[in-house]
């Protein structure tokens, strides 16, 4: 079996519905695919429509955005977690309200020295669509500021760039608790993607694992090779699952479906602690 657990799609920053993930996902040669999108379950009633008439199955889940108190950025994946589960629902609405606030801030800064409004960042997202960082890339792409999202990020949408907001994120230990007590199992996306920014230290592996981190996606595109060494002992010290994915995001990421793979054993352990919802097989 191929297994990928982590796709996005236009309910969040991929350029796919989610029944185009699950199409993709089948000419890839997928057996199953997890859709998790940010902070968001919208897409999961119609990834499971398509399931069925794709042959792919599908692992319903979520990427949660988190941020420790150093301010260093950690995403949670979430599978198989209750969407009407209260207070994470509570935790993940916060998140979205915020990043609509952040994402207008950024426009209104980014307005006074690019040719972008926020209608133009508004045409590239998709209805009740979490909005990020890049759908404003997709603005800048399309006024010929920047080549692609890539480069957006690499200069003008960086962290460290003069016209980055931070967004409202829980806390990634009270993140993986909030998994939890929905039913969900709780796992820590590329964790050592270090390109991506600054990455945690040891305090904060050990606080997301107290609070019940079931695995750790190690075999991930934006994980150095070093990296996933240090990780495969941490996961074998605590037991943590181990995960690889591809992290698909349409044509919005040079990320291939299927590039990286989870073992069926996995995903089997997976299905069997997660209690909020089920795998959607055709």
């Amino acid at each position: 079996m191929r297994i990928d657990l982590h796709a996005h799609s236009n309910v969040s920053d991929g350029t796919e519905t989610p029944a185009g993930v699950m199409a993709s996902a089948a000419r890839a040669g997928l057996d199953a695919v997890a859709l998790t999108d940010h902070d968001s379950t919208a897409g999961w009633a119609e990834a499971a429509a398509a399931a069925v008439e794709c042959g792919v199955a599908l692992v319903p889940g979520m990427e949660v955005s988190c941020r420790t108190d150093e301010g260093i950025s950690v995403h949670l994946l979430s599978y198989l977690h209750d969407p009407t589960h209260p207070g994470l629902l509570e935790e993940i609405t916060k998140a979205k309200d915020s990043r609509l606030t952040r994402a207008e801030h950024m426009v209104m800064l980014l307005a006074e020295d690019y040719p972008l409004t926020w209608d133009d960042v508004i045409h590239h997202v998709a209805p009740g669509a979490t909005l990020g960082r890049p759908h404003i890339a997709d603005a800048l792409v399309a006024a010929g500021v920047v080549e692609d999202r890539s480069e957006a990020f690499a200069s003008i949408l960086t962290s460290r760039s003069r016209y980055f907001i931070p967004h409202y994120a829980p806390d990634p230990a009270t993140a993986v608790e909030l998994v939890c007590a929905a039913g969900g199992v709780p796992v820590f996306a590329h964790p050592v993607a270090s390109a991506r920014g600054r990455i945690v230290g040891e305090r904060t592996y050990r606080e997301m694992i107290d609070a019940g981190l079931a695995g750790l996606e190690i075999d991930h595109r934006d994980n150095p090779e070093e990296g996933r060494s240090f990780l495969r002992r941490l996961a074998a010290r605590h037991h943590l699952l181990v995960t690889g994915s591809s992290d698909y995001h349409g044509t919005g990421k040079p990320n291939l479906l299927g590039e990286n793979v989870t073992s069926p054993e996995v995903l089997a352990r997976i299905e069997a602690l997660g209690t909020g919802s089920a795998v959607i097989r055709p």
